[in-house]
């Protein structure tokens, strides 16, 4: 053994290089990898969805607003309504319950981008506080909870999520989104025109 390692120093030297080369490369390639995760995660968007009701002196509201709690934009893709689990293409069964006499204000999402910490008030009813009882505002808070809002969502970097309901669990990551252009909160605004208790409307499309 010992002969062979005397005669054959060159076949260990470019054993030896080969196994120096390997380990550059490997390292090079985690140095990638964690520079890659450093990226993302410096563009990483959370958005969450958050319904509200509140009564004061003069107003009470309902609504729902979403919120980037992350720390880069997150581009919205597309938005899904549900009730019970169901399908809808805006929320007009929804506002079929509710008490007369509301102002609503609505956000188009599909296609925005939602910078880290903006929040964007998707839909808000206000009513004059002299012109809803707190029970009625009650009952339609708890018509709500059958509903549910879905937003799937991208990086600049094309990761992609998708929301879980008002109330629910974590994003949840998914390979891409589905880009749908209707957008059930500028659908709202159709109906609410339809609408005779509807008051006023105002409306903001994003695209």
């Amino acid at each position: 053994m010992l002969r062979w390692l005397k005669t054959n120093h060159q076949a260990l030297t470019a054993v030896g290089a080969m196994v120096v080369g390997l380990a550059a490369l490997f390292i090079a390639w985690d140095q990638a990898r964690v520079m890659r995760a450093q990226q993302h995660a410096s563009v990483y968007p959370v958005l969450q969805v958050d319904g509200y009701q509140s009564s004061g002196d003069t107003n009470a509201s309902l609504g729902i607003r979403v919120r980037n709690t992350g720390v880069g934009p997150a581009q919205i893709e597309s938005v899904s309504l549900y009730q019970d689990g169901e399908r809808r293409a805006d929320m007009s069964l929804f506002l079929a319950e509710l008490p007369p006499g509301y102002d609503i204000s609505w956000t188009a999402l599909t296609g925005r981008s939602v910078a880290a910490g903006e929040m964007v008030p998707s839909v808000d009813l206000t009513w004059a506080r002299s012109d809803v009882r707190l029970d009625d505002l009650t009952a339609a808070a708890l018509e709500w909870d059958r509903w549910e809002v879905e937003i799937c969502y991208c990086s600049v970097f094309n990761r992609c999520w998708t929301t879980s309901p008002i109330g629910g669990a974590r994003a949840e990551r998914v390979a891409r989104c589905e880009r749908d252009d209707a957008d059930p909160f500028l659908v709202l605004g159709t109906a609410a025109i339809d609408d005779p208790q509807a008051v006023t409307i105002e409306a903001e499309d994003a695209r």
